[in-house]
């Protein structure tokens, strides 16, 4: 009969090729194969443990099953029957382990990340509404001990903004806020409506992945860089010295601009942050046969229809379109409180992930 531990026969035979590998001497002087390897050697430790557990329990069913066919004395065989109910507690208990430990694993979820907020549809409100869920999340970013950093911003000139990209660094930051990509729509009366009309708007977010220099390839003559003068909110030195960076990646015609530090050096430093990030998911994207383009597929284009959760302020009610959930308290989530629905994305998540993995 087949048990959901026969699972585990490849994953010990790839995790035995690894270490077989890391052991040649062509491999160990090789930095980037060495890091390669020993990302997916740490990526199958759980599971090769759990493997030797079972085999191991397996051992003393078999032992205890021996031992009580033998007719031992009572006492011995009480013992006996005592130890292998354990066993197989133990067996079951080591199951649910597996359930979870099967799960795939997204290989960026121990990355920081650069968070992208657009104002969408809906004009004026729609840059206010992206203001508020830059709060949002620096709020949560702050509430995990978490530190942000902007790297590019355009403000709207009536408060908000129309774009606003930021870092976000922290021990499992990509894992908890790449459930924020989407269209994220907002209905409220604007402070500005004398009629008291209620107002539909949205803004967008996209959310990526940190990527390392090892990630992502990128030759010198790939590149156009562009120094001007930055332009907008930044203070008279922003405005004067030539500090802007404009940065074009010839290959793909991905432009990334950041001209919100005084420095140029730190300027381009994250723009090219922010250049590796984008092509690192458009290459993974691309490797899981999705669309290559970062923002787009996640944000679509901003449409009303195109959501993944409605703010109805009148009713206090945030409604996940995608769990068809409803959470209360909208002051208390805008200030942070997001744990709460994220929690219940990762659940939801979890649970079609197994059921692919148990089909």
């Amino acid at each position: 009969m087949s048990s959901i531990f026969d699972k585990l026969g490849p994953v010990v035979q790839r995790h035995q090729e690894i270490e077989e590998s890391l052991a040649q001497p062509e491999v160990a002087t090789n930095f980037e194969r060495v890091q390669i390897l020993a990302k997916e050697r740490a990526s199958l430790e759980d599971l090769v443990g759990i493997a030797r557990k079972h085999k191991k329990l397996l051992q003393e069913q078999q032992d205890l099953s021996a031992l009580l066919a033998q007719g031992a004395d009572p006492e011995l065989s009480q013992m006996a029957r005592e130890e292998a109910a354990s066993v197989e507690q133990q067996l079951s208990d080591l199951a649910e382990s597996l359930r979870g430990a099967l799960l795939p694993k997204d290989p960026n979820d121990a990355r920081d990340v650069i968070v992208e907020i657009r104002g969408g549809t809906g004009g004026h409100e729609a840059n206010l509404f992206a203001g508020d869920l830059y709060r949002m999340y620096t709020r949560y970013a702050q509430i995990r001990g978490w530190k942000v950093e902007i790297m590019d911003s355009a403000p709207a000139d009536q408060g908000g903004f129309n774009k606003i990209a930021f870092e976000v660094q922290g021990q499992g930051s990509y894992s908890r806020l790449k459930y924020e990509r989407g269209v994220h729509r907002v209905q409220r009366v604007p402070e500005t409506e004398a009629q008291g009309r209620l107002h539909t708007s949205t803004a967008t977010v996209a959310v990526l992945p940190q990527a390392d220099e090892v990630d992502v390839k990128i030759g010198p003559d790939d590149l156009r860089i562009d120094i001007f003068h930055a332009g907008g909110h930044g203070g008279q030195n922003v405005n004067k010295v030539a500090t802007a960076v404009r940065i074009v990646h010839n290959p793909s015609g991905l432009v990334v601009v950041c001209q919100d530090e005084r420095s140029q050096f730190k300027n381009k430093q994250k723009a090219m942050a922010m250049l590796r990030a984008r092509l690192f998911q458009a290459e993974t994207e691309r490797q899981a046969a999705a669309v290559s383009e970062t923002r787009r597929a996640q944000v679509g284009t901003a449409d009303r229809a195109e959501k993944i959760r409605t703010y109805n302020y009148p009713q206090d009610r945030i409604t996940d379109h995608r769990i068809g959930e409803s959470f209360h308290g909208i002051p208390r989530v805008m200030d942070g409180a997001l744990d709460d629905i994220i929690g219940a994305l990762v659940v939801w998540e979890q649970a079609q992930l197994l059921e692919g993995v148990l089909a």
